[in-house]
């Protein structure tokens, strides 16, 4: 279960850290991207995700050129989410911009956070783009989760898209999960390769799989 007074510290001391000192107030900021996280409509984007990918940047920070843009990336990241439209992404990069610009962050590292956001239309950074695989790799890495917890992401999912038909489901889900498989890497920093690329392939190709039956 995420905490929400954890959560609302993280984002402070990451905000304070990549702005001048004398900003406005974090907790207004935190408080609306917390409400956006909490919606009634999520049951995977919830502030669990949040959490894990926030987790997970902490353990690849090392690989990032600005870990901090990217904690802001993984707060912004699916700040604006409902599962029947296709403009998420962009709309959370809008609301970066706006926000972050509000919030007294420079505009080069507010159009930073809003291209790592962009960013996880596709999960397919550049291979010298380091703060773009970070965050890549921590909103991937659910699929390297054991058993028990992939099964619980997948259902999670599932309720998300609790509108769709059966069968378009699983022809639109398992088109995603083959778009994965046909990636390269679905990992580029080292840890993540090592760490995680072989667990997520086998979880992806059971899921597609079931999917089939």
């Amino acid at each position: 279960m995420a905490d929400p007074d954890a959560l609302r510290d993280r984002f402070t001391r990451t905000l304070e850290a990549v702005r001048p000192p004398g900003g406005p107030d974090p907790s207004p900021y935190a408080d609306n991207l917390l409400a956006r996280w909490q919606e009634p409509q999520r049951r995977y984007h919830t502030p669990a995700h949040l959490t894990a990918v926030l987790d997970h940047i902490d353990v690849l920070e090392k690989y990032a050129a600005d870990p901090d843009v990217v904690r802001l990336a993984a707060w912004f990241h699916d700040a604006v989410y409902l599962p029947d439209r296709s403009e998420n992404e962009e709309r959370s990069a809008h609301l970066a911009e706006r926000a972050l610009r509000e919030a007294g962050v420079a505009e080069a590292r507010t159009a930073e956070v809003a291209r790592l956001v962009r960013l996880t239309v596709t999960h397919d950074p550049a291979d010298d783009d380091r703060d773009g695989q970070v965050l890549c790799d921590a909103d991937l890495a659910i699929l390297a989760a054991p058993p028990s917890a992939y099964a619980a992401y997948t259902a999670a999912v599932r309720e998300e898209y609790h509108f769709v038909p059966n069968d378009a489901f699983r022809t639109g889900r398992s088109a995603i999960l083959r778009q994965l498989l046909d990636l390269p890497r679905l990992f580029r920093t080292p840890y993540g390769e090592v760490e995680w690329e072989a667990t997520a392939r086998y979880n992806l190709r059971s899921e597609l799989e079931m999917l089939s039956l």
